[in-house]
């Protein structure tokens, strides 16, 4: 069965849910975690097919306890099933006001639908956590390999286009990789002259 909703966290009740939506991704992160292994906490991450429906995750949804976030997190950029994520994200504003809704996205969405997407997701997402990865665009290549052409600079304009359009922005960085990692201090001045707040993640040997 397809693993749409799961939780890192080892209790009945957690906090936070993630929302698995697709596997493609339009970056090939040298640090990411479906490289290493095909699961987080014992669940499959790769997905049989993404013939699923928002009611397919409703339903995974509900078996949990209601928790305080949502995040849109699998082992894929979520923003490629901007519908769908729409869909689920309007079940939950409508269902569970109160849950806070953050979207981890690798900042392509607007190269990828080819048009500028953040209005449409205006009162359904809270908080964008961008992977900036990247003091340069030759740094960021090194370390996402992004499959779209002018990687860097989308990423860098959907950090200041979310934040000027009133959506909290966290731009990230991963360090502690062993074969690379980003300028972290030039990222955070990057990051907080976009309009983001900055976060470094260290890396997580073989994941959770």
């Amino acid at each position: 069965m397809n693993t749409l909703v799961y939780s890192i966290e080892q209790t009945e009740n957690p906090e936070t849910l993630y929302i698995n939506l697709t596997n493609s991704c339009t970056n090939n992160c040298i640090f990411c975690l479906r490289t290493q292994k095909d699961d987080i906490c014992g669940k499959e991450m790769w997905l049989e097919n993404e013939n699923f429906s928002v009611e397919d995750i409703i339903k995974q949804f509900e078996q949990f306890s209601v928790p305080r976030t949502v995040c849109f997190c699998g082992y894929g950029e979520p923003m490629l099933r901007l519908e769908l994520l729409k869909a689920f994200a309007k079940y939950l504003k409508e269902n569970h006001p109160d849950i806070y809704i953050r979207v981890n996205t690798n900042g392509h969405a607007n190269a990828i639908q080819k048009r500028n997407i953040l209005p449409e997701l205006k009162g359904l997402v809270d908080e964008f956590s961008v992977s900036l990865n990247g003091s340069s665009e030759e740094e960021y290549n090194s370390l996402s390999k992004p499959r779209i052409h002018n990687a860097y600079d989308e990423v860098k304009k959907f950090i200041k286009a979310a934040a000027e359009s009133g959506f909290t922005v966290i731009a990230t960085v991963v360090t502690g990789y062993v074969s690379g990692v980003p300028d972290a201090e030039k990222c955070k001045n990057i990051a907080e002259s976009l309009g983001a707040k900055f976060r470094a993640r260290e890396f997580i040997p073989n994941g959770y």
